[in-house]
């Protein structure tokens, strides 16, 4: 993904998110994970398109690499 914010270095990153569109749209799970690329989704359009949008960033991949949260780990335990 690139410089987005500038339309004449947008091109990758609108590929990507047009991608990741059609992916969802033949029934694969999309997470958008925070931050930049949120807002490179959102800006091309396409954020209604995602299976999910994450406003997590960083917590959210450390979830996916399976390392616990101290905050999941805390609803856990109550």
């Amino acid at each position: 993904m690139g410089v987005f914010e500038f339309d004449a270095f947008a091109k990758g990153t609108n590929a990507i998110a047009h991608t990741l569109a059609e992916l969802t749209d033949k029934g694969c799970i999309t997470i958008i994970g925070g931050g930049d690329s949120v807002a490179a989704v959102e800006k091309a359009g396409l954020g209604e398109k995602m299976s999910h949008i994450s406003t997590g960033g960083g917590a959210s991949l450390e979830l996916l690499e399976g390392k616990v949260l101290p905050g999941v780990a805390a609803l856990n335990e109550a």
